[in-house]
């Protein structure tokens, strides 16, 4: 089975075919068959109207007004890049197809590196890289009268040239204000005054099965139309944890990439992204910036050129039935914090592994990867309350948040299922094994089997602790697994990382 893939959705598109060919009108038939002459006194058949269906009075909607008055500040980008390329001697056996290519002007043999002449160009002065252009497209949409654009960070991170298209075909050299890749949000800006905007949205008033409308430019189309619903809000993707993307059905393919994302008042709600593939186009999943998102980093890039964002300090997990039962949750929700970094921000504010993390500022925390998200659209400095939930009751904390460098502010973890009874077989670490794991107490996993090996524990595992108490011995252990009902939640250390891991003893 083809694995699946998040794909951000690309600046290049390539037109299917080398060339289209017309057929003749009335030539169109099957292959390899040839039309037959009807009878001269045959009669077409009488056209009979299909059954109506549904609602007769239901009407599909009609996106032409809002189109019209918002699609002239959809704007078509071309990039440039500069990609070096050179030869080298050294590559004169290489498997590489495509390595003939680089000839005369690209490297210092005019015949090639699979040249039966290549080993006579050894020991020659080598040439600088050459520069070859790389060419792409995407989209945008012009937020300020003055020039002001949004796209994505990928449409126009590293390129040397940016060029915007109007949808009246003036064309304008742009200026890369800023860019952020951890949220794909880039502010561009061009020399030009009196132009069309569009209409800024409220993500929080978007309800999941609402119409929206994309607006960009699929493999070089400019200003084409497509639409959809809201699939979901607040999805996570890999590697972009401080996103909360809006999942749509709109059709989006490669050089929709920064357009706008449109619900039925016109307003825009999002910028489109990326896309759910196993084929590398579009499979009816595509995911888009939250506007609100967006226009908090663009905010920051053309006041600070950079963007600061919150930082906590935890690794966190969902909560599953099997850790709601082990921790006493009355429903599997909330963030549970496996670890926590020394020194950080909910270090000093007192949270420890084992706490479940239920409210922010108020705000309920229903799944884990809500919380990155939240955190990291606070400025550092923030003071924050949090509801944590600890030995089977509440808890009420403020941190005053970091700021977050390149380590995640709240990393996101899932683990696997378990089920059955425990099935482990542990010893005390000595004390250079503890030093070397960097903990205190803990237990070596030397045999797993049942229900601990279905919930992922292996050899080799330390257990740090259960159901939130520290464990040094195997009467800890003991002690924690009669106290339990239906499931245990152990902390496991391997390697460097800690995840709680929720083992079934009833």
């Amino acid at each position: 089975m083809t694995p699946r893939t998040f794909v951000r959705n690309q600046l290049f598109g390539v037109l299917l075919g080398a060339a289209a060919v017309a057929a003749p009108i009335g030539a169109l038939h099957a292959f390899g068959a040839t039309p037959a002459t009807p009878p001269a006194a045959t009669q077409p058949a009488p056209v009979v109207p299909a059954p109506a269906t549904g609602n007769p009075n239901a009407v599909l909607p009609d996106f032409s007004t809002m189109v019209q008055k918002y699609g002239p500040a959809v704007v078509n980008i071309s990039v440039v890049s500069k990609v070096p390329t050179s030869y080298s001697p050294d590559d004169q056996n290489s498997d590489d197809d495509d390595s003939d290519s680089q000839s005369g002007p690209q490297g210092q043999n005019p015949f090639g590196p699979n040249s039966p002449f290549a080993p006579f160009f050894r020991g020659f002065p080598m040439q600088p890289p050459q520069q070859a252009p790389m060419h792409g497209e995407g989209s945008g949409f012009i937020v300020s009268p003055d020039g002001t654009i949004l796209t994505n960070a990928h449409v126009v991170n590293g390129a040397s040239e940016v060029t915007v298209r109007l949808t009246d075909r003036r064309e304008y050299t742009a200026k890369v204000i800023g860019v952020d890749t951890k949220s794909d949000v880039a502010v561009i800006k061009i020399a030009a005054k009196n132009l069309p905007t569009v209409k800024i949205g409220d993500t929080r008033n978007l309800k999941v099965g609402e119409w929206v409308v994309a607006i960009g430019a699929p493999f070089g189309f400019e200003n084409s139309v497509t639409a959809g619903i809201v699939s979901a809000k607040g999805r996570t993707l890999p590697d972009s944890g401080y996103v909360p993307f809006i999942q749509t059905d709109v059709p989006i393919n490669p050089g929709n990439s920064g357009g706008p994302l449109f619900n039925m008042r016109g307003e825009v709600v999002g910028i489109n992204s990326q896309i759910y593939t196993r084929s590398g186009g579009y499979q009816g999943v595509s995911f888009s910036i939250p506007i609100d998102v967006a226009m908090g980093v663009s905010t920051q890039l053309e006041t600070h050129g950079h963007v600061t964002r919150g930082k906590l300090g935890v690794v966190i997990q969902n909560v599953d039935q099997g850790l709601a039962d082990s921790f006493g949750l009355p429903n599997p929700e909330g963030a549970l914090v496996s670890s926590v970094e020394k020194g950080g921000a909910a270090a000093q504010a007192g949270v420890e592994p084992g706490d479940v993390i239920l409210k922010l500022n108020g705000q309920t925390v229903n799944q884990s990867n809500e919380l990155p998200a939240q955190i990291a659209a606070l400025q550092p400095g923030t003071t924050v309350k949090l509801e944590l939930w600890r030995n089977h009751a509440s808890k009420d904390v403020s941190v005053k948040l970091a700021a977050m460098d390149d380590k995640r502010t709240a990393s996101n973890t899932d683990h696997g299922q378990a089920g059955g009874k425990l099935g482990l077989a542990v010893r005390p670490l000595t004390s250079e094994e503890q030093r070397q794991a960097k903990t205190q107490g803990g237990l070596l996993v030397e045999q797993a089997k049942g229900p601990a090996l279905n919930a992922g524990l292996q050899p080799g595992d330390i257990v740090v602790a259960a159901n939130g108490a520290p464990v040094s011995s195997v009467a800890d252990l003991k002690t924690a697994v009669e106290k339990s009902k239906t499931h245990i939640a152990l902390l496991v250390q391997r390697g460097d990382t800690r995840l709680f891991v929720p083992v079934r003893v009833g």
